[in-house]
């Protein structure tokens, strides 16, 4: 299965709504947009760990988020926490101010994996 078409995103099935996949800087780039809650992060979930299983370097950008729920921020917690125990460098790409952001920090989600921009994010993975 293809995943990017000329840099761009290709959808995967019915998630097309909420997630694509494709490659930013050398990682994997998850692109995750509108509501991510209890009705959907499941599914994600399980693309997402389908698409990185062999992940080199992982970027999640949220900017285009407009909701997350909490059964979001676990999806996230347990992505990065998987990740993490397989020395799969991450980060998940939040913006400035935004949805994202704002549940992240009232959650105290951890502000080592946040970024505020790809570019940023993709040059931390880098080192």
């Amino acid at each position: 299965m293809e995943f990017t078409r000329g840099g761009r995103p290709v959808p995967l099935g019915e998630l097309d709504r909420w997630v694509t996949f494709s490659t930013f800087g050398g990682a994997e780039l998850v692109s995750l947009t509108g509501e991510i809650d209890l009705s959907n992060a499941p599914e994600i979930g399980k693309a997402i760990v389908e698409r990185l299983a062999n992940a080199g370097k992982v970027l999640v950008d949220l900017t285009a988020v407009s909701f997350l729920d909490s059964a979001g921020v676990r999806l996230l917690d347990a992505l990065i926490g998987d990740l993490q125990q397989h020395a799969v460098p991450a980060r998940l790409v939040v913006g400035d101010t935004g949805p994202a952001r704002m549940t992240l920090q009232l959650c105290a989600f951890r502000e080592d994996v946040l970024a505020t921009d790809l570019d940023r994010a993709a040059a931390d993975l880098t080192g």
